[in-house]
């Protein structure tokens, strides 16, 4: 779920909203460190009644970016892409938000939770596969992850869901293929069977 691709400075990066406020603590430092000069904070209210869901009556996007200013980012820095409800969406409408200031990067760098690294990246390749990206998160383990908000029942179910939508997403041309390990798989099946289920796709 994770990539250990090398950092490198970028013209923007994208913050993909979620259930973490960690992912916006992280996309501060990495401003701070100079990786980027704008920060686009993607990410509607996507998720009610599920395990994703944050309990805010706001967009992820405008949760992020107050927190972010808080943590010393300049408003100048700051642009909101609030309607983005999934992956895809939050690199299209990021790009056409960036287009519409006229502006075109050269490379983004992507700010995500750990496990949604990869799946990102497949994202990318698909819908804005012209320009270079990497993706950066936190350093930990599951278990580091993990927190009282955040406990190991609620994440465990969460990442298995996914790891499914890189192969079923894939399948459906809505991110690049992606190689899943056959031991990956094997452990996705084991972990089916234990019972976590609550964030898989019913249809697939």
């Amino acid at each position: 779920m994770q990539l250990s691709t090398p950092l490198e400075p970028a013209d923007v990066m994208l913050v993909l909203g979620t259930n973490d406020l960690r992912v916006a603590d992280h996309a501060a430092g990495l401003y701070h460190q100079g990786l980027a000069p704008l920060l686009v904070f993607t990410g509607g209210i996507a998720h009610t009644g599920d395990l994703l869901a944050t309990g805010w009556d706001r967009p992820e996007a405008e949760v992020f970016a107050e927190r972010c200013r808080q943590l010393g980012v300049p408003e100048s820095a700051v642009l909101l892409e609030p309607e983005a409800r999934n992956t895809a969406e939050n690199f299209r409408f990021s790009r056409a938000l960036l287009a519409r200031h006229g502006l075109v990067p050269r490379r983004i760098l992507v700010a995500v939770k750990p496990f949604m690294q990869r799946r990102a990246m497949a994202h990318h390749a698909v819908e804005w596969p012209e320009v270079p990206a990497t993706t950066s998160s936190w350093p930990g383990t599951f278990a580091q992850y993990c927190t009282p908000d955040l406990p190991a029942d609620k994440i465990g179910p969460i990442l298995l869901g996914d790891l499914q939508r890189l192969w079923i997403y894939a399948a459906r041309g809505w991110s690049a293929p992606v190689e899943i390990p056959a031991e990956v798989r094997q452990a996705f099946s084991r972990l089916v069977e234990l019972g976590f289920t609550q964030h898989l796709l019913a249809d697939a």
